[in-house]
């Protein structure tokens, strides 16, 4: 597999067609995973690690998923492929900067990410568009099922999956969503949604996950503690959660609709018309008005775009995939200039601009 033909492509979490997607972007399940009689991966030198990337080639790509998948070897990437991955939300950014053997077993739809030796020796992925959660635990646990008639996980029979981290301990499962909450962001909402979150202990972090700022608007929404609860009740608890504030953002647009229509009007052409003719502009800056663009098409004040396209766009403007696009490394100044051609490319309707 050629990282690079990526940006040729379109995964499926990123078309819009899934449940509630006009607020809910996707839906993500990871399992941490570690085989027995092997330290964990922080304690392993590099020949452990080596071994564990052959021994699990091999079940890695027979899982029962409907699309082909690949084996890569993350170490053996470039810094900007590596980078690329993260930005598809293939990877982690750790496993994009950690030392040793490592790998990744992709599917051709993207909705498969396998990662090998990341904190743990696997940390199997699932994501699919819009609110799927059942749909995403039902290929994981299948996926996690293949696996293990290959090899044997290290688990307690009193405390669960043994993982590097001692709050995946238990099932190893960290279930999210990620949200594109603009109206509660706009009228500063979004801070007693987040406080009412983490009360019933439940993350919320950005795009990138773990240490990232919610740039563009997106919320991931995560369970924290695995130990001690059922894959069903951390499913059941976000499923119970993620409806309240769909409903909650959906009010508020409708308030701003009715309220101050003009005004949002507004604020919306001016974001869709700097985007399409700015001259130079930062990756900030495009999240922040790709998030108004968004809106305006979900609440019909923008009627030529499709939310598949503003969806790439969120990815497509970030570092690494101008970089490949260009087949060249590029400054800070230069991504701004070559982003602002592909923005004015794209809504102009050409596909792969300068």
């Amino acid at each position: 597999m050629n990282v690079e033909d990526l940006v040729k492509t379109s995964g499926e979490w990123l078309r819009g067609t899934g449940p509630e997607s006009d607020i809910v972007i996707s839906s993500r399940i990871r399992l941490a995973r570690n085989l027995a009689d092997y330290p964990f991966v922080n304690r392993a030198d590099d020949s452990t690690r080596l071994e564990i990337v052959e021994t699990l080639r091999e079940p890695l790509t027979d899982v029962p998923v409907p699309s082909r998948m690949h084996y890569v070897r993350v170490d053996e990437l470039e810094p900007i492929d590596r980078r690329l991955l993260v930005e598809r939300q293939l990877i982690s950014h750790e496993h994009a900067e950690m030392p040793g053997p490592r790998a990744v077993a992709l599917s051709e739809h993207e909705n498969v990410s396998l990662m090998v030796n990341e904190e743990d020796h696997l940390r199997i992925q699932v994501i699919h568009s819009g609110l799927a959660l059942d749909e995403c635990w039902e290929e994981i646990n299948k996926i996690d099922d293949s696996i293990e008639e290959h090899v044997t996980y290290a688990f307690s029979d009193q405390l669960g999956y043994l993982t590097a981290c001692p709050t995946n301990v238990g099932t190893g499962i960290r279930c999210s969503v990620m949200m594109h909450l603009p109206a509660l962001s706009m009228t500063k909402e979004i801070q007693k949604v987040v406080n009412a979150l983490h009360k019933i202990n439940l993350a919320v972090r950005g795009l990138y996950g773990e240490g990232s700022q919610a740039m563009g608007d997106f919320y991931q929404i995560s369970n924290q503690v695995t130990l001690g609860r059922s894959e069903r009740s951390i499913l059941s608890t976000l499923k119970d959660v993620v409806p309240s504030i769909i409903k909650y953002e959906r009010r508020v647009r409708d308030a701003l609709v009715k309220d101050n229509r003009d005004d949002l009007h507004d604020q919306i052409a001016r974001a869709y018309g700097t985007l399409r003719s700015a001259q130079k502009i930062s990756s900030e800056e495009t999240m922040h008005l790709l998030s108004s663009v968004r809106m305006g098409v979900n609440l019909g004040l923008i009627d030529d775009l499709e939310i598949q396209t503003i969806n790439e766009l969120f990815i497509y403007t970030q570092p690494a995939h101008l970089q490949v696009l260009k087949h060249q490394t590029l400054s800070n100044s230069e991504r701004n200039v070559v982003r602002a051609a592909f923005l004015r490319d794209r809504l102009s309707g050409r596909q792969n601009g300068s």
